[in-house]
């Protein structure tokens, strides 16, 4: 049988039919995994599609994340409701 490259190249309707069983495939294998075993090949896909990360980027999240908490918790800001958020947001936008 020749390779899957020449396969594909030589015969695209049954490659694209292959794909499509193989796929539906996959997705009957996962829908039938643990909720935990889901979100662990979720986040290794996840991890895959975005690469690796970046020590510096996650470090300066982190702290922005707990900058925006401690403010919260001090009271120097305020939370807002999200429609106020999205209604402020449209405004904006309509400008």
């Amino acid at each position: 049988m020749p390779d899957a490259y020449h396969f594909a190249y030589r015969c695209g309707k049954v490659y694209v039919w292959i794909m499509a069983r193989r796929l539906a495939s996959l997705q009957d294998e996962i829908r039938a995994l643990s909720t935990p075993e889901k979100e662990a090949l979720l986040g290794a896909l996840w991890e895959d599609l975005d690469g690796p990360s970046d020590r510096d980027v996650d470090a300066a999240w982190l702290a922005e994340a707990q900058r925006r908490d401690d403010e919260l918790e001090n009271g120097t800001a305020q939370a807002l409701p999200a429609d106020e958020v999205f209604d402020r947001l449209k405004a904006t936008l309509k400008k």
